[in-house]
């Protein structure tokens, strides 16, 4: 139902993955992670410009928000006029609310057609979307520092120790690049203001420091390891292209970076 994502990810995964096998074997696990890490790149470079055009969202939404509280105001009690009015403020500033979301929405199919084609590993199958057999076997045979790639803390059974030992530190490793990314973020925002907006802002600052990283420790042991590369790949990108959208647009702008 979903092939129309899972085969564009297979797609790029296979290219990667025969670029790297070209040099370093076709049997060698170390393609492998290098071929998940630069899928990630990959995907994550061509959702710059949807970036972008949440970053310019998030301006002109910032800009607009006195217009806002004019509109609430002159239409207190009156939904459908403040509705009405608000999407004519939008089309007169350009602000197409799905803009805000591409960066979100890109990613999350991204995560979902990789984890769904890296689960499509399965033994004895002959083939998985764009790739082979022999391309299936060989990834059920890589491994990184002795743990498979498809393996996961929960199933990995006489070989948890060896599984452990790389899938934990991926886990603290997202968990901690979740929190100092967020917490980031947070230390670039202006102070929360008083009342029911500013206690959202709180809530929601408290949710990405801490609960958010928490949730990759959580939900770790049941991902293959090749998902937690993707995470620490995805994460080290998020972290990375904070600090450099801060010294490029500024540090207000850093926040709004996904």
């Amino acid at each position: 139902m979903l092939d129309f994502i899972y085969y564009p990810v297979s797609a790029v995964l296979w290219l990667w993955h025969t670029a790297f096998a070209s040099v370093l074997g076709a049997t060698s696990g170390l393609a492998w992670v290098l071929a998940i890490v630069f899928l990630v790149m990959t995907l994550r470079a061509l959702l710059i410009r949807p970036f972008i055009a949440q970053l310019k969202f998030s301006r002109a939404l910032a800009e607009m928000q006195p217009k806002l509280q004019e509109i609430k105001r002159k239409h207190a009690g009156d939904r459908e006029q403040q509705a009405l009015a608000m999407q004519e403020l939008q089309k007169e500033s350009g602000v197409n609310v799905l803009t805000g979301f591409l960066p979100i929405i890109g990613q999350t199919v991204v995560f979902i057609g990789l984890y769904h084609v890296l689960r499509s590993f399965q033994p004895g199958h002959t083939e998985n979307y764009v790739f082979n057999a022999g391309q299936v076997q060989s990834f059920l045979d890589a491994k990184l520092f002795g743990a498979p790639l498809e393996a996961t803390l929960s199933t990995a059974g006489s070989s948890f120790g060896t599984v452990a030992a790389v899938a934990i530190p991926l886990m603290i490793i997202a968990a901690i690049a979740t929190h100092f990314t967020a917490r980031a973020a947070v230390a670039r925002q202006p102070e929360p203001a008083e009342g029911a907006a500013g206690s959202q802002v709180r809530i929601m600052n408290t949710l990405s420091q801490w609960v958010f990283p928490a949730g990759a420790l959580l939900v770790g042991p049941v991902m293959p390891i090749a998902i937690l590369l993707y995470f620490v790949t995805q994460n080290a990108w998020t972290f990375a292209q904070q600090h450099l959208v801060a010294a490029r647009f500024g540090p207000e702008a850093a926040r709004d970076t996904v």
